[in-house]
């Protein structure tokens, strides 16, 4: 797994990483109004893209990878990947 996360400044998903995260052109317009959207992460395990809202990424609750296959869980902590092992 990818320890720290790389910030990309331009949208293009085939060149994300993992650990890439793309902040939103809308970041906190769309999704939940206490906790919207706001950044495209590539998992640090295994490069699935997905959403994420702002308290993940400020490292308030954790981020389980969307991914079928990958069971990962993480906490961001100033741009590095904290691992949450599975309940």
């Amino acid at each position: 797994m990818v320890a720290q996360l790389s910030i990309v400044t331009e949208w293009f998903p085939e060149q994300m990483e993992p650990g890439s995260i793309f902040v939103l052109q809308n970041a906190g317009e769309v999704g939940e109004q206490d906790d919207p959207y706001w950044a495209v992460l590539a998992c640090p395990e295994c490069g699935t893209l997905g959403l994420i809202t702002r308290r993940q990424f400020r490292g308030l609750i954790p981020v389980i990878c969307g991914s079928n296959v990958c069971p990962t869980q993480f906490v961001i902590e100033d741009e590095r990947v904290v691992p949450k092992r599975p309940n």
